[in-house]
This record gives structure tokens, C-alpha cells and sequence, in this order.
């Protein structure tokens, strides 16, 4: 199996979690494990990390690459919102930084079977895992409303209900081809250098597989897994999922979380974390440069107290 995925900020990740040897981590997304080899190899030589991931092949292309480390890399298949379980299944009770990168690798992108683009035609599908609904049972399915409502909030395409409205109507769609055609007819072609399918897939992959309800409750179990002063670095890709992090890191940083319309301070908030850096982390142009798929990206970074 080859490792072709180029992982995103490496030396930024190591350098924000501040990666210690003879530290524990979590990389809740392991994807092929380029993070998580850049993390071992600077927490070595008996720095661990538990590896997980919901897709079973990434599980697989993880071990194989991480082979060499041993029991220093435990890698399971599983969710990143149920990281403490995993934790304490894999005899872990805290540990010293957590990554959650919410991207998806080009393994995932380019090859056959998982039906995440419309570069070429194949089953609608657009599981990480192999285990519940797909795009096709979605798009096949749902109410012309609920479609249009889930490309407009997880894809932000003003044209939502033009574009559910042309679903419903070429209903059956059971390839990426297909729905990539239909959306094209629905919004007149090509826009500049995107794909007019670009907004629609990218909504539909964050509903079929929720990746935004799993990714506020990874956020909240990360402060159940790390110790005092231990890291959580995120590294995000498009705006819904910035925000989402942002504001969690926000309201966990601050002293009150009352309305602003309160005049006195009513909740009783104590902070979870503090920032270790407040601006953005964004990769340089030579890594941009050299891996194009990394210019959305966006690093943040909080310490547990």
C-alpha cells in the first residue's frame, strides 16, 4: 500500500501541541498516519499515541505505516467523539495533547469506492465508514425541503432550492456522475475554476456522516482526555467547521458566557482552556506551494487548565 497523502502544518502540529518525549497523544483523525509519525518520532523514545479513525481502510494504511513504533502507536477504528472511551479501552486515563484534523485525505478523494467526487463516475455513497445511510439513500429520498436546507447550511450554496428542486426532479441519482451532472444543468455550468457540484458534495458528505455534531462532541470529550496544561490543536478546512471550533474555544476560554444584555455575570463560568495562541495558524507558501489542497487550512490551538 503507498502513502501518497501529504499531511498539513506537520511542524506546526508538533510545535503546538508541544510535543514532548516520553508524551501521550491522541490523533483522533489518523487518517494514513503522517501526523502521528511526525508526533512519535518527537516523543521519542517511548512517547505513545492512540490513533483513531472512522474510515477501516485509513485504519489499515495507518498500521502499516506506523509498524515500526510498535506498541508506542495503538491505532483503532472508532469515532474521535468517543475518544475517552477509546481512551480508557486502550488503558489510557489522560493524556498530553490531542489533533483533531477534519480533513479528509486524497487517498479518500482520488480513489475508487468511497464516491466523495465528481471527477469520475461511481455509486453515491460518501461514507467514511461502511455502516448506515448514504448520499444516495439521501438525495433518493429525503423532502425536496429537507435537501435543500442541508446543501444550503453544509455547503452555504445561495442556489440550494434550485438545485434540490433539479434532484428531486432526475430522482433516481445513484452515481457521483449523475448528481454532478444535474447540479451543473441547475446552475448554468462551470463557475470560474470550481465545480458548480463543489458546494452540493461537500454538504452532502458532512450530513451523511454528521460530521459536524461529531465534531462538538470530540471537542468537548477532548477536555475529559487531556491533563492539566496538555494541548488540543484542530485543524480545520472550510468555514462551517473554523467557526464551530472557534466559538467552542471561545466560550471554553472565557471567564463569563452570559448574554451581553445581563449587567452583572450570572453563570458561574470557569474556563477549561487558554489559548497558546489566539490568530490562526495558516500554511506557508512554499507548503501551499508544494501541496495545493493545503491552502484552506487553519490551525488553532488551546491548553487545558
Amino acid at each position: 500500500m503507498g502513502f501518497h497523502h501529504i499531511p498539513v502544518l506537520v511542524t506546526e502540529t508538533v510545535e503546538w501541541l508541544s510535543v514532548r518525549p516520553g508524551g501521550v497523544y491522541v490523533d483522533g483523525t489518523v487518517g494514513e498516519g503522517g501526523h502521528s509519525a511526525a508526533i512519535l518520532a518527537a516523543s521519542g523514545p517511548d512517547g505513545a499515541i492512540l490513533g483513531i479513525d472512522r474510515d477501516p481502510r485509513s485504519v489499515d494504511a495507518a498500521r502499516l505505516r506506523l509498524a515500526d513504533y510498535g506498541a508506542r502507536a495503538q491505532i483503532v477504528h472508532g469515532n474521535y467523539a468517543e475518544m475517552s472511551d477509546l481512551a480508557r479501552q486502550a488503558g489510557i486515563e489522560r493524556v498530553d495533547g490531542i489533533l483533531l484534523d477534519l480533513g479528509f485525505s486524497s487517498r479518500q478523494v482520488d480513489a475508487v469506492g468511497y464516491g466523495f467526487s465528481f471527477q469520475r463516475d461511481e455509486p453515491l455513497d460518501m461514507r467514511y465508514d461502511t455502516v448506515g445511510s448514504t448520499a444516495a439513500d439521501f438525495v433518493n429520498h429525503a423532502d425536496e425541503r429537507d435537501v435543500a436546507d442541508v446543501i444550503y447550511r453544509y455547503g452555504e450554496e445561495r442556489r440550494s432550492r434550485a438545485v434540490a428542486r433539479a434532484i428531486v426532479a432526475a430522482r433516481p441519482i445513484t452515481t457521483t456522475g449523475g448528481l454532478a451532472s444535474v447540479i451543473a444543468r441547475a446552475l448554468g455550468g462551470r463557475r470560474g475554476s470550481r465545480h458548480p457540484a463543489t458546494r452540493t458534495f461537500q454538504a452532502l458528505r458532512i450530513a451523511v456522516n454528521e460530521e459536524l455534531m461529531h465534531l462538538q462532541a470530540g471537542l468537548d470529550a477532548a477536555l475529559a482526555v487531556l491533563k492539566p496544561g496538555g494541548r488540543l490543536v484542530v485543524i480545520s478546512y472550510h468555514s462551517l467547521e473554523d467557526r464551530l471550533v472557534k466559538s467552542w474555544m471561545d466560550r471554553e476560554a472565557a471567564r463569563c458566557i452570559c448574554p451581553p444584555e445581563l449587567p452583572v455575570c450570572a453563570c458561574d463560568h470557569e474556563p477549561s482552556v487558554r489559548f497558546v495562541r489566539r490568530r490562526v495558524v495558516r500554511p506557508s507558501a512554499a507548503e501551499t506551494d508544494n501541496n495545493p489542497r493545503s491552502r484552506s487550512a487553519r490551525l488553532r490551538a488551546v491548553e487545558r487548565i
